[in-house]
């Protein structure tokens, strides 16, 4: 018996390492609530510990074997919730409450069974299985694909299996002839050790998981520019790096340089409110009007750059002029309506083997010539007569 009281304080102990670190996750994440029930989840299952622990030594063991089956049963039905929110599964909350309140008569209802008999081990682990099963589908129903998900919901089944195993373990090990008898038994030993196992290996999993949505959010966050919604500069770099690496024989694409004409007068006369506005509405253009797999960015101030992948010249051409007439169109709040916003923009064509820098130069002049030809126009670079060596990715304006 001591073996396997030593396993269930070993799980206690394991179990309230991860509710502390899934509050942790709570704390730092965006979306609160799929931490917080798998804090809850581990809360309520390691009380089974406690009703284990205490079984032996009760005058009411009925009350205290049921009680272990609810916490646990609950535990994970908590932690299938959690799944639900974070992978935007529907949660059919009266179902799982149903299932719960049904399971919990069940183990009433044969908890006079012999035990140790196949009848008894089968009715008892089934709603572990069941409710296994369900969170593993959650993850395949979800839209996520990303290896750590293939990885918890491969546990999550090896769990489930796990249950179905125990079934043939309780008869052939023995669980004992009343539930009292079971922590003295092989089987407890085994059960405890194995589930220890899978316990801390889904933890970690679900962390996994959960981490990696921090990271993410955090990288797209520092990639993205809060005012326009765009791609930064580093986020338009980094998006760029891979296109140009893999470029095919009909060429990289084509890079647009836009920059709002007297956009520091707008500031001056109206103030920064109406700026941000005629920075918001621009990007707005340019995101409906682009090819859905172009990369725009807001560089800096009014600057702004679009990539059209394997885009030539005199498409990308049409599409910035597109993009001028759509802004001088645009009626913007925030400003009188006698007031036209206007951009310049200048086009470059990518060739093989051309860095993004020296495209961005290019692109940069033919901006240039653009707002000396009395802005509110669209420029084409010339092509250079050799390509550099792909390499430096540098991204700014000389």
């Amino acid at each position: 018996m001591g073996g396997a009281i030593s396993l269930l304080a070993v799980n206690f102990i394991i179990a309230q390492i991860f509710v502390v670190a899934f509050l942790i996750i709570a704390a730092k994440s965006r979306e609160k609530k799929p931490a917080i029930w798998c804090a809850a989840g581990f809360t309520v299952a390691s009380l089974s510990a406690v009703f284990e622990t205490a079984l032996p030594f009760s005058v009411v063991p009925k009350l205290f074997a049921v009680g272990a089956f609810a916490s646990v049963l609950a535990g994970f039905i908590l932690i299938r919730i959690a799944l639900g929110f974070f992978y935007r599964v529907p949660t059919r909350l009266p179902l799982l409450a149903g299932f719960f309140l049904a399971s919990v008569i069940l183990d009433l209802l044969i908890y006079d069974l012999p035990r140790g008999t196949i009848k008894h081990a089968f009715f008892y682990q089934l709603p572990f299985f069941v409710i296994q099963m369900w969170s593993a589908s959650t993850i395949v129903r979800s839209k996520r694909r990303f290896p750590a998900d293939w990885i918890l919901g491969g546990l999550l089944v090896l769990t489930s299996v796990y249950y179905l195993v125990k079934i043939y373990a309780a008869i052939a090990a023995g669980a004992g002839a009343t539930a009292s008898d079971y922590l003295g038994t092989p089987f407890a030993l085994i059960s405890q050790a194995l589930g220890a196992m899978l316990i801390v290996a889904t933890g970690i999993a679900m962390l996994g998981v959960m981490v990696k949505e921090i990271i993410d959010e955090a990288r797209a966050s520092s990639e993205l520019d809060a005012l326009s919604g765009l791609y930064n500069r580093r986020g338009f770099v980094d998006r760029l790096t891979s296109v140009l690496e893999t470029a095919g024989a009909d060429g990289p694409g084509t890079l647009i340089l836009a920059d709002l004409d007297r956009f520091k007068l707008v500031n001056d006369t109206y103030g920064h409110h109406a700026g941000d506005g005629v920075i918001g509405q621009f990007s707005r253009v340019l995101v409906e009007l682009m090819p859905s797999r172009a990369v725009a960015a807001r560089l800096g101030g009014e600057e702004f750059a679009v990539f059209l992948p394997r885009l030539g010249l005199a498409e990308a051409r049409v599409l910035a002029h597109g993009m001028r007439a759509a802004l001088a169109s645009t009626r913007i709040d925030g400003l009188p309506e006698s007031v036209t916003i206007t951009a310049s923009f200048g086009v470059a064509a990518l060739v093989l083997g051309e860095s993004l820098e020296a495209a961005m130069q290019r692109a940069d002049k033919a901006l240039y010539v653009a707002k000396a030809g009395g802005r509110n126009r669209v420029e084409c670079a010339e092509q250079p007569a050799t390509g550099e060596p792909v390499g430096s990715l540098r991204v700014g304006r000389q």
